[in-house]
């Protein structure tokens, strides 16, 4: 919205009235035509008059939407403008994804805008985004570099570690072993628990949780079956999945913890049950309280809030415990070597294998894949644009995947070589340190491309923002972790330990 008018004025909220309209119908051609747009979405027909029937509709129907403004994060409701009012009609029913992006669909007085086919009726939307023809571009140019990157890095691993691998094996004396520096050297260590082994254990639980839960929904996404016609399908499924999934986080959770030693297995999985989403919640029901002050249409309903606790407290809770029951049921995960009973003392280290500098430079790879990404995902949420790249997003976030491993087995490997063997807590927050980046792109976001202004509104982009920045600290910190455990389990099961 090009617009620079008060944002109480009505003319301020036109264009997206007339993106609603759009969006929600679109009027048939001269003739009978039939249509089916992608999967999930059932085919409606529509004909003329005369020829109306049962299984074909001669009138569409036009609903509105809620009311944006670029210069506020709070929507109201159509009926908050003098806008034509419609005769008493049948409201449609929003999904648990509209309610919680704040939709509010409500019947309209508008008859058939303009003859669109079905085909055509987004391109509208599209031809109005600001820069679209620019992201082909820049996510192949951004894919290519990434995945350049990636290739060094995997090829550097993989030829170091076969010459280190081959010499330490063709080691005979134990003259020759002790005059060898380097990671085999802190093999009896390697596996020694991490400090805070109980809150690591929990982060790892609910980073798998959301994991799982971003990969499924994202691959639904590229099938078309979460496309933006099917409104409110994408939070919906990500919900539910949450929801599911409580089973793996509270096997992993328990598993990991059992392996660090850890005994308080009721405290486990209690916090793996309430402590990250009981964080998420309480940011969200505060946002609320703020949506409901100033009259939004975004706030959500008592009831939906119920409705969330009892899909949490009821469905996930209990999954979480069941898979907490199975992960302490399983024997300890086995090592490869033995942990030592005296701690082996570390030596002095340079400033570039100190924790703080790996852990700030660990991050910048992986972000440097998603920020194009990035871009267009604030301004689908902020500036209410329309996102539908889930093919290239999807990608991405493979692409993701593969730098978080690879960028923290790289540094992994480099503090082992310094017989620094504290690669736990430093693995997670390598690649979760990506957060951080996401963090100051957003801030800088708000200040160079958002017109947004009032108190309110900057709290509620910051306190929506601050889960995106936590639930993304998660993602990628397991990430990291589960790549080190493998690269580590992996290297000292094939070297010869006396």
């Amino acid at each position: 919205m090009s617009a620079r008018l008060p944002a109480s004025s009505p003319l301020r909220w036109q264009r997206p009235l007339l993106l609603s309209l759009l969006l929600l119908g679109a009027a048939p051609g001269p003739r009978r035509g039939g249509a089916f747009y992608l999967p999930g979405l059932a085919p409606v027909n529509f004909c003329d008059e005369e020829k109306k029937s049962d299984e074909c509709k001669a009138e569409i129907e036009l609903f509105v939407n809620r009311l944006d403004s670029v210069e506020s994060v709070l929507p109201y409701e159509y009926t908050a403008f003098d806008f034509c009012q419609a005769s008493e009609g049948k409201r449609p029913s929003e999904n648990l994804g509209q309610v919680l992006f704040g939709e509010r669909i409500e019947p309209s007085p508008y008859k058939e805008d303009k003859n669109i086919r079905w085909a055509s009726r987004w391109d509208y939307i599209l031809e109005s985004m600001p820069h679209t023809h620019i992201q082909w571009f820049s996510i192949m140019n951004s894919l290519v570099i990434v995945l350049f990157l990636s290739g060094m890095v995997a090829m550097i691993m993989l030829r170091t570690l076969h010459k280190d691998i081959a010499r330490y094996n063709q080691m005979d004396s134990t003259e020759d072993a002790q005059e060898e520096f380097g990671w085999k050297l802190v093999h009896g260590d390697i596996f020694r628990p991490p400090r805070k082994g109980m809150l690591l254990s929990v982060f790892l639980g609910s980073g798998t949780q959301i994991l799982i839960m971003t990969f499924v929904t994202l691959f639904f996404a590229c099938l078309g079956f979460l496309s933006p016609a099917n409104r409110g399908a994408l939070m919906t499924c990500a919900v539910v999945l949450w929801v599911l999934l409580g089973t793996p986080a509270g096997y992993v959770a328990a598993r990991f913890y059992k392996s660090f030693g850890g005994e308080k297995w009721k405290t486990n999985v209690l916090l793996t049950s309430f402590l990250c989403p009981g964080i998420v919640f309480a940011d969200f029901f505060i946002m609320n309280l703020i949506l409901w002050g100033e009259g939004s249409s975004a706030a959500i309903p008592f009831g939906t809030l119920v409705a969330i606790l009892a899909l949490w407290f009821c469905i996930s809770v209990p999954l979480t415990f069941i898979g907490a029951y199975f992960g302490f049921k399983k024997n300890a995960i086995e090592h490869p070597v033995r942990t030592n009973q005296i701690p082996r003392q570390i030596p002095e280290q340079s400033f570039y294998t100190k924790p703080l500098p790996g852990i700030i430079m660990g991050g910048i790879l992986p972000f440097g894949c998603i920020f194009i990404q990035l871009f267009f995902i604030l301004n689908s949420i902020w500036s209410h644009q329309m996102y539908y790249m889930f093919g290239f997003l999807f990608l991405v976030f493979i692409i993701l995947v593969i730098t978080c491993s690879e960028a923290t087995i790289l540094l992994c490997y480099f503090h082992l070589c310094a017989e620094d063997y504290h690669w736990q807590w430093r693995s997670f927050l390598t690649s979760g340190f990506t957060a951080v980046y996401f963090l100051i792109y957003a801030i800088h976001y708000f200040f160079s491309k958002l017109q947004i202004t009032g108190t309110a509104s900057t709290i509620l982009y910051f306190g929506y923002t601050m889960i995106m920045v936590l639930i993304f600290f998660l993602f990628t910190g397991t990430i990291g972790f589960f790549a080190c455990f493998w690269f580590v389990t992996k290297i000292y099961s094939v070297v010869k330990v006396d």
